[in-house]
């Protein structure tokens, strides 16, 4: 997987290209793209991370983006833009960096939604569980941009799709909460016709606050991100056919892909201006697949940064769930 590592799930989600949002839902991205766009949307929908139950709608002629009573616009429009510098994928000591400007649409349904997780529906919600289904995408990786897959085929746009089980551990303080999420998802390639690749398993703990006034989120996660055969073999088998002396046959097997650390940040500069940024490391040392030859390094670091502006969104407000939360 490219860059991101369907973690934050496959991507990003709304209408936009899966990658660019950062989000409250994420899913396990595999492209650098993915994570830029995963992370954007991420920021945008990070308000409703750490509320307090719903409380009042607030009056039409209120500013929106203001959640501290729990209610969020139906819908927002606007433009979102940022930078994100990430492994070519997990394992790959090669670089990515991607620069994105596109707009988005945030749809916040009592049941359907698009939002940084894609699209999807929220199945089952409680005060402590949430049990949702979505569907994200992410970019290709061409092989001529990396020397390790030089020769081979290139990794194609995966789609990602299937459910995800979030519960609420400790809700430390009104604005503070400890959170698993348990995501499962299928990883289909669609550049060449549409083949199932495999599944994608990442469970991981997240902190999330939020703090002066409301308008500055952070939101800290530690998780680990596991692949069936069929999914590592797309991502780490080296054919026959493409083997040489410096890169030998190899059979991928089901297994830990990576263990992940992440930091993230959203600041509401204006009601309609926020500006996000996320780190990350990943660990490739216990990974299954350790001495396939397209895993090059042992580690990988992450950075980006980005700014949105809505310039629309609806007088309708929409309670925002108890157990949604931001991912990393």
């Amino acid at each position: 997987m490219p860059t991101s590592f369907l973690p934050t799930s496959i991507l990003p989600s709304s209408i936009l290209p899966s990658s660019l949002l950062p989000s409250s839902r994420r899913s396990f991205s595999l492209r650098s793209s993915s994570v830029l766009t995963a992370s954007l949307l991420a920021a945008l929908c990070m308000p409703a991370h750490a509320q307090v139950a719903p409380d009042t709608p607030p009056e039409p002629g209120d500013r929106p983006q203001t959640v501290a009573n729990g209610y969020l616009p139906l819908w927002e429009l606007g433009l979102i833009g940022g930078a994100a510098f990430t492994p070519a994928y997990p394992g790959s000591s090669g670089r990515s960096s991607r620069v994105l400007a596109l707009p988005y649409f945030v749809y916040r349904g009592k049941v359907l939604r698009t939002d940084a997780g894609g699209l999807g529906a929220r199945l089952i919600t409680s005060d402590r569980i949430e049990l949702d289904a979505g569907v994200s995408l992410s970019l290709p990786a061409r092989s001529d941009k990396n020397s390790a897959r030089a020769g081979m085929p290139d990794l194609g746009t995966l789609l990602e799709a299937g459910p995800r089980l979030k519960i609420k551990l400790l809700q430390i303080d009104p604005t503070t909460r400890l959170r698993l999420e348990l995501p499962l998802r299928a990883v289909l390639s669609t550049n060449s016709g549409v083949k199932h690749r495999g599944f994608t398993f990442e469970p991981r703990i997240g902190l999330g606050t939020r703090f002066v006034e409301q308008r500055t989120s952070v939101d800290a996660s530690f998780g680990a991100v596991f692949g069936d055969s069929g999914l590592n073999r797309y991502l780490y088998d080296v054919s026959p056919q493409y083997a040489l002396p410096s890169r030998p046959a190899y059979h991928a097997r089901a297994g830990l892909t990576l263990l992940r650390a992440g930091l993230s940040a959203s600041h509401n500069y204006t009601p309609d201006v926020r500006l996000f940024g996320f780190l990350r490391y990943e660990s490739y040392a216990a990974a299954t697949n350790r001495d396939s030859p397209l895993l090059t390094a042992a580690n990988g670091v992450g950075a980006g940064f980005g700014i949105a502006w809505t310039f629309r969104r609806s007088s309708t407000m929409s309670p925002t769930p108890t157990m949604t939360a931001t991912s990393q």
